[in-house]
């Protein structure tokens, strides 16, 4: 039988994953001698052997993978035979072209659970136990490759017992590099308020009496803290709402398993998988009524964000609750703790007691959100359990870093035809999330080894990033707000052609240098023509009108019946004074930018419907009005929207909307009705715009994007209407539709933006 002598190159998440020990059995099993290896790029497997063995085996490589791998490329070359007798695995070497991706943070395997629930086990009730299946990943690494010595937990030499499974190819934690045991691995701590060790207790039962007790306990997780509260005390939540100054932005739960969880939530099959899924996101489920869980979670909301235990720890913790309320370790708008002493002092005066443990955390990583929409999953925020996993790209590009949006931030660094997202970051608009972005901007680079050539950011000149990139090496690249947003849900389907974006969000700073937020956009990677957008009105106050909904109910009602005949609308009581200073700031123009935002369009219906005349974070109004909805939604006609064309394309005028709303309310309409009135309304207007459009331009792919986006009832609605219409549409799947997205779409404009080199 002829015999082969290959290099095979495997590139992807292939390290961390058990990949090594899997080729080696898989040699094995198929007669093969060889090595194999971790180095910057990758998995190099040299094989030995028969040629039918050896094309089993690479066949396997893809179809037998570790769970926790995912290989985005397989390369075979024959070389020189070397002469092995066996199959080995060697140690990892460096080279000078860093093409690895590692894994991300894995939920604890079954296995492992398995084991720290056996009293004879020697990891009985160990908070720490790993496997390759399973564990910390991404927030312990420091270099590549990805080896035990460049992660935090070169820390903890290895005991004999679990040197002995390191060293077995049999065992499962062979080269696992997190592996470790109650003799040799990280321990746990518990601290009082004031940061002081407690001794001479167990620390785990300590924090779990303080949380029996109605305390508030920081936990040391993967990827940061998290402040914890028993989920079913209403007083420790409402407790940890004043002390977080969080007034009514809804907590996430932790629930102790799948039973628990359909006692408070509705779940389908598909929201168990992502449940039980590695990545153990935080996943917004429909709630039961009478759950048992305090209201204050998630107040006026008709949902819960559920994830399951993903650390031993937190599983060890479940055992006495069946939720608890794990919400990130910060204030208000702070970056999520992940330093020892950072969370004592961020937290100081928040939490009563600290269950910690000795493990350095080398990055921080929020918990992911998910939401069913469309009977598919869409990432509302990627971070934890997804990060960083590359997204791939239709064609390899130049080397760029893209700052990503002000708020909602993340940064994408492209090599080849790969772009990596990073965790959440947060809103740049305070310090700590600055420092977090430059932070994450170093460690992106080098992990991948990438350095950009070319810096992307936002339009707005007075963003932070718009003058970071000025101070960062290459060549800067100001990318349109919502031309970014259609390009990453392009990438993010696969798309490479022209499309038809239906850009809706807060706001983004236009080329005319108004705010836009409501866009129609004609677009590709390289160049987008605005061709509709909504009418604009004036946002008075500026940042004010996002905080107080009902200036732009006051706006709408002056565009739509002049400032001299303004119905009165509940939302409006007790502000005569301040209603008439609004007035003339319109007027006259003065602090008052205009907006075609169809977020502020929203936050108008919702005031006047009198859901939110006032907001405490960022949506609420537009989750009021969503959660406002009847079940019966689908029935109620839609409130019109007038279409003009004009020299520029088509404008989209909310006067008629207005009217007939205003007409409503003075009828007695439940805001119920209204909202389900305004929400198909907007469906049935972006579809006769879509349709109109289609006329022009011929029949191009509909890619919804923005934050709007993240309203399932409209998405759906949306999605319905025009695929009935015989529309492509795309929607975001793998990246975040809001600004968390963002960063990815400016990546890959600017990546285009540099002319091709002639053949």
């Amino acid at each position: 039988m002829r015999s082969v002598v290959w290099n095979v190159r495997v590139e992807g998440i292939v390290q961390g994953v058990g990949f090594r020990p899997f080729v080696y059995r898989l040699a094995t099993e198929y007669g093969l001698s060889g090595t194999v290896l971790n180095d910057s790029q990758g998995v190099l497997i040299h094989v030995e052997g028969d040629v039918v063995g050896a094309e089993a085996f690479v066949a396997a490589l893809e179809s037998e993978a570790p769970p926790l791998a995912l290989i985005s490329r397989v390369a075979v070359v024959s070389v020189a035979p070397l002469g092995f007798s066996d199959f080995t695995i060697v140690a990892s070497t460096e080279s000078t072209r860093g093409e690895t991706q590692i894994a991300p943070d894995a939920a604890s395997c079954k296995d492992c659970l398995a084991e720290m629930s056996a009293v004879t086990d020697r990891r009985f009730a160990y908070p720490f136990i790993n496997c390759t299946n399973c564990g910390p990943r991404y927030s312990i690494v420091t270099g590549v490759p990805y080896d035990r010595s460049a992660t935090t937990m070169a820390e903890f030499p290895m005991c004999p017992s679990c040197l002995k499974e390191y060293h077995d190819p049999l065992s499962r934690r062979f080269h696992a590099q997190p592996n470790a045991c109650p003799v040799c691995g990280p321990v746990l701590s518990f601290s009082d308020a004031r940061g002081r060790v407690v001794g001479g207790v167990d620390p785990l039962r300590e924090a779990v009496k303080m949380l029996g007790q109605g305390g508030i306990v920081a936990i040391k997780g993967l990827g940061g803290y998290h402040l914890a509260v028993d989920a079913t005390d209403a007083a420790a939540v409402v407790r940890l709402r004043q002390r977080k100054h969080r007034d009514e932005k809804p907590f996430a739960l932790m629930v102790s398993d799948l039973t628990a969880i359909e006692q408070i939530a509705r779940l389908s099959p598909l929201e168990e998988r992502l449940l039980c899924g590695v990545e153990r996101p935080i996943v917004l489920l429909a709630r039961r009524a009478e759950a048992g869980i305090a209201e204050s979670v998630a107040p006026g909301n008709t949902f819960w964000g559920v994830m399951l235990p993903y650390t031993p720890l937190h599983s060890l913790l479940l055992q006495d609750f069946s939720a608890l309320v794990m919400t990130s370790g910060n204030r208000s708008d702070e970056p999520i703790a992940f330093d020892d002493q950072q969370a004592l002092n961020r937290l100081d005066g928040i939490a009563d007691g600290y269950l910690s443990h000795n493990r350095r955390i080398q990055r921080r990583t929020e918990d992911s959100i998910v939401r069913v929409i469309d009977q598919q999953p869409l990432v509302l925020r990627r971070s934890r359990g997804y990060v960083p996993r590359s997204i791939r790209l239709a064609s390899g590009q130049p080397a760029v870093l893209a700052l990503g949006a002000e708020l909602k931030n993340t940064i994408c660094l492209t090599r080849s035809d790969c772009a990596f997202i990073s965790h959440h970051l947060g809103d740049l608009k305070n310090r700590d999330a600055l420092d977090a972005q430059h932070q994450a901007i170093t460690d992106l680079q080098n992990l991948l080894d990438s350095p950009p050539s070319i810096i992307a950011h936002d339009l707005h000149p007075d963003f932070v990033s718009s003058r970071s990139a000025i101070a960062l090496d290459g060549r800067s690249v100001s990318v349109q707000h919502h031309h970014a947003h259609l390009v990453s849900c392009m990438v993010d389907n696969g798309v490479d052609e022209l499309a038809l974006g239906v850009v809706f969000d807060g706001a983004g700073y236009g080329i005319d240098d108004t705010l836009w937020g409501g866009e129609f956009l004609l677009g590709d990677y390289r160049e987008f023509e605005r061709v509709a957008h909504f009418d604009p009105v004036a946002l008075p106050g500026g940042d004010a009108a996002v905080k107080e909904p009902w200036r732009m109910a006051a706006s709408y009602l002056i565009k739509t019946y002049g400032d001299d005949s303004l119905p009165k609308m509940s939302c409006f009581a007790n502000r005569s004074s301040e209603l008439q200073l609004l007035r003339q700031m319109v007027k006259r123009g003065i602090n008052a930018p205009l907006t075609s935002s169809c977020g502020r369009l929203f936050d108008a219906v919702a005031a006047l419907a009198g859901l939110r005349a006032k907001v405490s974070y960022e949506g609420q109004a537009a989750l009021a009005l969503e959660m406002a909805l009847p079940d019966d939604a689908e029935h109620f006609e839609g409130y019109p929207f007038a279409v003009v064309k004009y020299a520029a394309g088509l404008k989209i005028d909310a006067d008629p909307l207005i009217r007939e709303l205003v007409s409503d309310l003075n009828n007695n309409i439940s805001s119920s009705i209204v909202s389900a009135r305004f929400h198909n309304g907007l469906a049935t207007m972006i579809a006769q715009v879509c349709r109109l459009l289609r006329k022009t331009y011929g029949p191009v792919p509909v890619a919804l994007s923005g934050g709007v986006f993240q309203n399932r009832y409209l998405t759906e609605r949306t999605l319905n209407l025009l695929r009935a219409d015989d529309f492509r549409v795309l929607v975001h799947r793998q990246v975040p539709p809001n600004d968390g997205g963002l960063s990815l779409g400016q990546a890959v404009i600017a990546g285009h933006s540099v002319p091709p080199k002639a053949c």
